[in-house]
């Protein structure tokens, strides 16, 4: 069973009904001890950083989660659920994410060289793969130059580049998913990425 976690943040709909269209047996939960019952786990997330470690406090989910990576199941973050696997983001100075992850959440610049960029970055953009995400199962099949959607205003830059599987361009150049270990998180939504979103979905069931 593959549990989505429920921390009053996220398109969770969207993301079950996602999964389910390729017949995963999903389970939308805020229930600690289904999410330490499941094979797999999916983290996916939309909003601030402090309210979605705020919501994963009062649900008593933060131990659950670390516990699930240190297993080694396969965990997959989607936007904020990439986010908040890193300790620190310039959203919330103060608050402490995850953790998981060495590295910093930044905000998008909305000027470069002398181009202004709309912030949020809302609609289709496409895909780099690095050498990470080339040799990957989670993008096993996706084409250089994909099209993916996105909806953010930050971006997470990891400590370890190595993890960096794919990129993306707007403004800057960042990371747009990575892969640690049986850690995957994409800043983009494959829930509503269409045809790609969904495969990169059915290479993480078959993980």
């Amino acid at each position: 069973m593959i549990a989505i976690i429920d921390y009053g943040m996220g398109n969770l709909k969207s993301v079950s009904k996602a999964f389910e269209k390729l017949n995963a047996k999903v389970k939308v939960t805020s229930d600690a001890s289904d999410i330490d019952r499941a094979s797999k786990i999916v983290f996916p997330g939309v909003g601030s950083f402090a309210d979605g470690m705020l919501g994963l406090s009062k649900r008593g989910l933060i131990s659950v989660i670390k516990s699930s990576i240190d297993k080694k199941k396969p965990f997959l973050g989607l936007c904020l659920g990439l986010q908040l696997l890193f300790a620190e983001s310039e959203e919330a100075p103060q608050t402490e994410g995850l953790g998981v992850l060495k590295g910093k959440v930044k905000k998008l610049p909305f000027i470069s060289e002398d181009k202004k960029f709309k912030i949020p970055h809302i609609g289709w953009n496409q895909v780099s793969l690095t050498k990470k995400g080339e040799n990957s199962n989670l993008l096993s099949g996706i084409k250089e130059g994909s099209f993916v959607y996105f909806v953010h205003s930050y971006y997470a830059e990891p400590e370890d580049t190595s993890i960096i599987a794919s990129t993306t361009e707007y403004s800057i150049r960042f990371c747009s998913s990575l892969i640690k270990d049986n850690i995957y998180a994409t800043q983009f939504h494959p829930e509503k990425s269409q045809r790609v979103g969904l495969k990169i979905l059915e290479n993480f069931i078959r993980i």
